[in-house]
C-alpha cells in the first residue's frame, strides 16, 4: 500500500508540476500576443501617416508650383507641343485596362516640346 501511495503522490506531484508549466507558458505566449498586437496597431497608425504624407508630397499643386519656381518649368504653347500616337492609343484598336493605362503613360511620355 506504502508503494502505491508513493507512485500516485509522484504521479500527482508530475501532474502539478506539469499544469504550473502549462499555465505559465500560456500566460507568456498571451503577454507576447498582446505585444505584437500593439505593435500591429502602432503600424497601422504609422502606415495612414505616411500614406497622408505620400499624398501630400504628390499633390498636382505642390508639383506644379515647385516646377515652376524652383526648376523654372513652363507649360510650353500648344503651337510648340507635338502629341505622338501610339498604335494602342488609336481609335478602334481594342485594349484591355493593363494596355491602356501603357498607352496612356507611353502617350504621355511621348509629348514633347518643337526646338
Amino acid at each position: 500500500m506504502t508503494r502505491l501511495n508513493l507512485i500516485l503522490f509522484f504521479v500527482l506531484i508530475l501532474t502539478a508540476l506539469g499544469a504550473v508549466t502549462a499555465q505559465h507558458k500560456s500566460r507568456k505566449l498571451y503577454f507576447e500576443l498582446q505585444q505584437q498586437q500593439d505593435a500591429s496597431k502602432q503600424y497601422d497608425v504609422e502606415w495612414g501617416q505616411l500614406q497622408l504624407e505620400q499624398s501630400t508630397w504628390a499633390m498636382h499643386s505642390r508639383v506644379e508650383s515647385i516646377a515652376t519656381q524652383q526648376l523654372h518649368m513652363q507649360v510650353p504653347d500648344s503651337k510648340r507641343i507635338q502629341v505622338v500616337v501610339t498604335k494602342a492609343a488609336q481609335p478602334g484598336v481594342q485594349q484591355d485596362a493593363t494596355q491602356a493605362t501603357d498607352a496612356t503613360a507611353s502617350a504621355n511620355a511621348d509629348v514633347k516640346a518643337k526646338p
